[in-house]
């Protein structure tokens, strides 16, 4: 701007201080010296044109270079911040590459360490498999608390789920040996291992205690041969009484039923004692099922050692608060009237079918001898001889002789008059069988073949009959029963109890018997035992009598000290009732 211009201020200034004459010749030379200026201007264009020259060609050449360098400044600038980025990843990635580095020089100098914990799991397998059950809880446990603090390293996390699945592993073999044989000291050291793996509560824990020894038990008492139930039942018996007090044992060792002196939570508030009695309680139930069952298979003449095996085995199960004694009398006295039931049916049976092959002698038979031997005490009764008259009829005693004879094994008080009302049907059935064997051939029986009936219903009413009474006396004597009920022989022979009804069972038969033949008063026997004939000289198509010349071989029955005792004998042809005197055992 010219009026900045510091020369323009001061050529005002000298123009104002011309005269005019100067001012009017101002003009004049400024025009000179403009034509001057231009001269030389003209003559230094004239004289430097080739400077001018270049001059042009450098400050186009520079205004190229600048135009190119501004585009590269450009170029430059949109390229600085991906190299700055590309920096950046680089700083980043040579500092964890140096990480690494430390890392991998901190992993060497402590690789013995790290060893030891990476083996962790191989080593808890170790320790299962050896058996080192305390070593195993102690790795457990150091690697549960190395969970929690660097649960979040992976390597660390599969470490713990490896030893997880060992710590299952060492669970399952504890609770493995609890399924076998053990001794209490060691069934004492499993279950602390279980307790201290904290795995089960504590009602879970005997459930689980009593559930692996019942197995173990069960695996044992499947093993028992059923095929022979006697033998079956009496290893029942054996392996049931020997290992279920011993698993008692270790159960009230292990577990204590007092009262816990801390008072538990809601939810643990669990009758623990209820736990075992119900576990005995089915043990007991089963334990009676089996013997039921086998008992139904039936045990041959071995009742009466099974009855004391089993009243030793609820004997022994007193001592824990568990006595079943009570519950094995229904049992017993169901099998042993089943059993009598059965024979006297046999008898009955046996009777029918010789009845229907039977033929009356058609000649008067004479009496047979009585021949006692003298060595004989006095006390020996004989049974009718009579009866070998008629084979049907010796037969039939013979069949009740053997019930009787497995009858006084055991011979439960309660079954006295059960015995007495088989033995009436008995009976009953029998006078019937006869009624109709006579009604079947009056028509065709002789004179002397009547008179034999007559003999054979005659020795049936006189002889068999108070027989057959005398032996029920003789299982079950009316003094033991009336001191067990606690009444007298009076009043228990008024309500009929052990006795039978005579006059009823004679009333179909009695217009066959002889006037004068009467029933003989009953007895009242001491205990003694009963025997039979042995008849191997009796055919079934005929009537035999007894030689002396071939006497039968001695059947003697396993005697057992019971309250009678009915033993089988046949000393030369003669049948005798021989009396002991033998203690008395407790009745159901």
């Amino acid at each position: 701007n010219w009026k900045e211009n510091p020369d323009f201020s001061l050529y005002l200034s000298k123009l104002g201080s011309f005269g005019v004459e100067q001012l009017s010749k101002e003009p004049d030379r400024l025009n000179e010296e403009k034509s001057a200026v231009l001269e030389q201007t003209q003559e230094l264009a004239y004289t430097n044109y080739k400077t001018f020259i270049q001059t042009a060609e450098c400050s186009r050449e520079i205004f190229r270079q600048f135009n190119n360098t501004e585009q590269k400044l450009d170029s430059l600038l949109t390229k600085l911040p991906q190299f700055a980025q590309q920096c950046q990843d680089f700083s980043k990635a040579s500092s964890d590459i140096n990480t690494h580095r430390r890392l991998n020089s901190l992993t060497l100098t402590r690789n013995a360490q790290l060893l030891e914990i990476l083996e962790l799991p191989q080593l808890m397998d170790t320790c299962i498999r050896n058996g080192n059950y305390e070593e195993a809880l102690e790795l457990a446990a150091y690697v549960r608390r190395l969970g929690k603090k660097h649960g979040q390293i992976p390597i660390i996390a599969s470490i713990v789920k490896d030893v997880e699945v060992a710590w299952l592993s060492m669970l399952h073999q504890l609770l493995a040996q609890l399924r076998t044989d053990l001794q209490l000291p060691k069934c004492l050291q499993i279950v602390g291992y279980l307790r201290r793996m904290e795995l089960f509560s504590e009602a879970e824990l005997r459930l689980k205690f009593l559930q692996t020894r019942d197995t173990w038990l069960q695996n044992l008492l499947s093993a028992i041969p059923k095929e022979d139930g006697n033998h079956h039942l009496s290893k029942t018996i054996e392996l049931s009484r020997i290992h279920l007090f011993n698993i008692v044992t270790q159960y009230r060792a292990i577990f204590s039923d007092d009262d816990p002196i801390l008072p538990l939570a809601k939810d643990q508030n669990i009758n623990e004692s209820a736990i075992f009695y119900s576990w005995i309680n089915e043990k007991v139930i089963q334990f009676l099922t089996t013997l039921e069952q086998d008992l139904n298979r039936g045990v041959g003449s071995s009742l009466d050692s099974i009855i004391g095996q089993c009243m030793y085995f609820g004997l022994s199960f007193s001592r824990v608060g568990a006595d079943f004694r009570g519950l094995l009398a229904p049992i017993f006295i169901g099998t042993v009237s089943r059993n009598f039931e059965h024979a006297v049916r046999k008898a009955s049976k046996k009777f029918e079918q010789d009845m229907e092959n039977f033929t009356l002698p058609k000649f008067p038979q004479p009496s047979p001898p009585k021949s006692v031997p003298s060595s004989q005490s006095s006390k020996q009764e004989h049974p009718p001889q009579c009866l070998l008259e008629f084979h049907p009829l010796a037969d039939y005693c013979n069949g009740l002789l053997s019930a009787f004879n497995e009858l006084r094994l055991c011979a439960p008080i309660a079954l006295a008059q059960t015995a007495t009302n088989h033995l009436t049907e008995s009976l009953g059935a029998f006078v019937k069988c006869i009624l109709a064997f006579y009604r079947q051939e009056q028509q065709a029986l002789t004179q002397a073949e009547k008179d034999n009936f007559t003999r054979f219903c005659a020795c049936f009413a006189g002889q068999l009959l108070p027989y057959i009474q005398k032996c029920l006396h003789a299982v079950f004597p009316p003094t033991a029963i009336a001191s067990h009920l606690g009444v007298t022989l009076q009043h228990l022979q008024k309500e009929g109890l052990t006795y039978i009804d005579q006059t009823a069972i004679l009333d179909p038969i009695s217009h066959l018997l002889p006037v004068k033949v009467d029933p003989l008063p009953l007895p009242i026997t001491s205990p003694h035992g009963i025997s039979v004939f042995k008849q191997d000289s009796v055919e079934s198509d005929k009537t035999a009598e007894p030689t002396e010349t071939e006497p039968a071989p001695d059947i003697q029955m396993d005697r057992t000290p019971t309250a009678a005792s009915v033993g089988l004998s046949n000393m030369e042809g003669t049948a005798h009732l021989q009396l002991e005197e033998e203690p008395k055992p407790d009745h159901f």
